[in-house]
């Protein structure tokens, strides 16, 4: 597997360095300047290759051309969006990025509820805690109809969570979920999601899933074109919030997604932490269901709990069976590479890691911070080295 290394550019405060340092050689990134529309022009994306090449590593995925929200509702704007897309894609191949990762979540991006959850060994770590979301959308955002979309026992428990709470407190949490977290495309102010949110109002899921067959029909042509593997990636966390669709969930929405367009360039980014946050997945039985696809890794893991809340563990531990997933991925590799395949090593990088030690102290991005995230990679590069020596012989 490529080891690989999410990288925010050149304001990231964890430098390509670090990422060196901790044993990566892949480079996973997007022109995260350019996030209004525009096209991404060759000059922009050798711009960004250059750098890359200079610290010795290699752009193995772009992670994300943001999915503008006239795509997903197929509104006037479509087009325009759809067509700069396609043109931004056809640039990254021919700059030669292999891999182009995104999603298709309207209104909000990966989203949790607490960025600093303490946990028992003193690291901090995300959270979604579904009675603090239902808290948020029913009692301070005041969605229209979103009292009636829940459940008693999960009401009673956002309003008793709510009165518990200081101002401070859910203004923070407001911030966790509508401003924005690392590599999302927008952020909202709460006059602004609600509004953001309306557009949806009658757009059901059979409605979005067909926006996004017509999305791939337009662009995996162009992809296949230009030398690139799309890897969709899921939605995080893999249910509906505030209502709003969502169609890269589980087993039979890649089924969807796969069969609409049935090339090799369609594919999916195989997210062990989004999947298993959903009931009912598994994670692994879903690698080999579709390992044809798999053009990318997320490797991260989380804990469930009953009310579908989770947070995110060690990347050995909670729900998702690392060990059998890494296997299954070797051997998948293994198949490619006696098939001959282009795309025989499936770039991976150590998705998310705890806040740890002293950068507690330092200016990071959620969720990527440096030392978690070595500390997730050493772990699964061990996990690798065990499973290539006793699965194949190797030394």
């Amino acid at each position: 597997m490529l080891e690989s290394w999410r990288w925010f550019g050149p304001q990231d405060p964890v430098t390509l360095s670090h990422a060196r340092q901790a044993g990566a050689t892949g480079v996973v990134t997007a022109l995260h300047h350019i996030y209004d529309g525009r096209v991404w022009t060759p000059e922009d994306v050798a711009e960004r290759m250059a750098i890359i090449r200079q610290a010795g590593m290699v752009w193995a995925v772009c992670e994300s051309i943001p999915v503008n929200s006239a795509i997903k509702l197929r509104n006037k704007d479509w087009r325009r969006y759809v067509d700069a897309w396609k043109e931004s894609l056809a640039n990254l191949g021919k700059g030669g990025v292999p891999v182009v990762c995104y999603n298709f979540m309207p209104v909000v991006d990966w989203t949790r509820t607490n960025l600093l959850y303490p946990m028992e060994a003193g690291g901090l770590a995300l959270r979604f805690d579904m009675a603090e979301f239902v808290a948020y959308d029913v009692f301070v955002l005041k969605r229209k109809g979103a009292e009636g979309q829940y459940g008693q026992e999960i009401l009673a428990a956002a309003k008793r969570r709510l009165e518990a709470m200081t101002e401070e407190q859910i203004l923070r949490l407001e911030v966790n979920i509508i401003a924005g977290l690392p590599g999302g495309e927008d952020s909202h102010t709460r006059e602004g999601i609600r509004r953001e949110i309306g557009l949806y109002d009658d757009l059901s899921d059979g409605d979005m899933r067909a926006n996004l067959v017509e999305f791939l029909r337009e662009v995996v042509p162009v992809a296949a074109e230009n030398g690139v593997r799309l890897a969709i990636h899921p939605d995080d966390p893999p249910f509906s919030l505030f209502g709003l669709p969502r169609v890269v969930s589980k087993t039979e929405d890649i089924e969807t997604i796969l069969a609409s367009v049935d090339h090799e360039a369609n594919g999916i980014t195989l997210c062990a932490g989004s999947y298993g946050s959903r009931h009912g997945n598994d994670v692994v039985s879903m690698a080999r269901r579709f390992a044809d696809r798999i053009q990318f890794a997320h490797l991260r893991n989380v804990t469930k709990e009953a009310d579908w809340s989770f947070t995110e563990s060690d990347h050995l531990g909670g729900d998702v069976d690392m060990v059998a997933l890494i296997s299954f991925l070797r051997r998948e590799e293994r198949r490619r590479a006696a098939a001959g395949r282009s795309d025989q090593v499936i770039p991976m990088r150590p998705d998310h890691g705890h806040l740890l030690i002293d950068d507690q102290s330092k200016k990071v991005n959620p969720g990527y911070s440096c030392i978690g995230r070595l500390k997730g990679l050493a772990e699964l590069r061990g996990v690798i080295a065990a499973v290539d020596k006793f699965e194949t012989g190797l030394q």
